[in-house]
């Protein structure tokens, strides 16, 4: 299975130097070879790469990075080309390849060779050819059976270098129970980030002081002339903002998804299309701050990685549908219950809409559950949902209400 673990590198003022300078380089060589698929035919990665040798000849500094490295930036190149002609073949109106500023290029990438993991006079360091050796924040052990198969280095907005290790190991991956006993559905919405068929729902974090923080150093940012060294030292400014926001969604997301993927034996959510829902008229900057389309990739390799299925199953209708009889209601969306007039079955919205997800998900894999044992929640006096990690433990005995209910008829 392939990983990628990312650590914090601490290099010196040299090494710093040095490093910029290797990205530099390698952002004129991109352009260069952009410049020749702009007016060279029937050119491709494999044939541009054949032409570094000669190119170091006569541009003599590119001596000093190392191979490996000048490969891929040639198969950066072409890697965009395709992506940009996959989008364009979908259908997206797409324009070509632009020529990369210092700002635009952060990363270089070993790959194969070139990079090693050390550990000198007790502290890790990451040995780089043509670079050197690079003080490492070792905070996570590599397993033993894992082979570092490439290394990415990066230059953050901040300043700060990482270096992305990429790991290859064997199938690790726990075996799928045959029969899953632990089984949830997860509704993910705005209100409520996540509702699940235990009953169990989640906030979202509160971070609105961390996006005031950022939008004042934005304001501070527009009053300074552009270009100006008062400019540039704001922009890290306001990059630091920016990162601590995105630190603390992600590990939001992280906990989240890891405690349904430690949980359950079955996950399944709803097929969603993250970008679609974006670019919809309404409400499209709190669907932008959700961040469903990360939620779910970072679930789908947690549950694959833990022996647990991971069903997407198709959204059409989930909350209209009732769980009890399958008769489908128009209710408006500040309309946040259920209430069947077929049936009588009354639930919150997003629990009836988990249910769905659930019973769809069941359907998927031929499972038949008759019952479901929810997830027992320390719930605050006075309040419906909890924080993720306000949940304790699952597998407690239910009340009927828990209970997902069966579909009569």
């Amino acid at each position: 299975m392939r990983y990628n673990y990312r650590y914090r590198l601490k290099p010196t003022d040299e090494l710093h130097e040095r490093l910029a300078w290797t990205v530099d380089t390698c952002r004129q060589v991109y352009n260069h070879f952009l410049h020749r698929l702009n007016r060279v035919d029937g050119t491709s990665a494999y044939s541009e790469q054949s032409l570094l040798p000669g190119l170091k000849r006569e541009w003599g500094e590119l001596k000093d990075v190392h191979s490996k490295v000048l490969q891929k930036v040639v198969q950066r190149l072409y890697d965009n080309l395709s992506t940009l002609k996959g989008r364009k073949d979908s259908g997206y109106h797409v324009g070509e390849l632009k020529w990369k500023a210092p700002q635009e290029y952060r990363s270089i990438t070993y790959s194969q060779t070139g990079f090693k993991l050390n550990n000198t006079s007790g502290r890790p360091v990451l040995s780089l050819s043509k670079i050197g050796d690079i003080p490492i924040i070792h905070h996570r052990e590599i397993p033993d059976d894992a082979t570092i198969k490439e290394v990415v280095v990066k230059q953050e907005p901040t300043g700060e270098w990482f270096a992305i290790l990429g790991i290859e190991t064997e199938n690790d991956a726990l075996p799928k129970p045959e029969t899953p006993e632990k089984c949830v559905g997860i509704d993910v919405g705005i209100l409520k980030y996540a509702h699940d068929s235990d009953g169990t729902s989640v906030k979202g974090p509160n971070l609105s002081k961390e996006r005031e923080r950022l939008e004042r150093e934005q304001r501070k940012l527009s009053r300074k002339q552009h270009g100006s060294a008062n400019y540039r030292k704001q922009q890290q400014t306001v990059a630091r903002r920016y990162a601590d926001l995105k630190r603390k969604r992600r590990d939001f997301l992280h906990k989240l998804s890891n405690y349904y993927a430690r949980e359950y034996d079955l996950v399944a959510v709803e097929d969603l299309d993250a970008k679609g829902l974006i670019e919809l008229p309404s409400n499209s900057h709190n669907r932008a701050r959700a961040a469903w389309g990360t939620f779910l990739q970072m679930l789908e390799y947690k549950c694959e990685r833990g022996g647990t299925h991971f069903v997407v199953v198709d959204p059409r209708g989930t909350t209209k549908e009732c769980s009890n009889c399958g008769v489908s209601t128009e209710k408006p969306l500040w309309d946040r219950k259920h209430s069947c007039p077929s049936c009588g079955f009354e639930a919150d919205r997003d629990l009836n809409a988990a249910y769905n997800i659930l019973s769809r998900g069941l359907s998927e894999v031929g499972v038949v559950h008759s019952e479901l044992t929810p997830a027992e929640t320390a719930l605050p006096t006075g309040t419906d949902s909890v924080p993720a990690k306000r949940v304790i433990e699952t597998g407690s005995p239910v009340s009927s209400e828990a209970i997902r209910p069966s579909r009569a008829g």
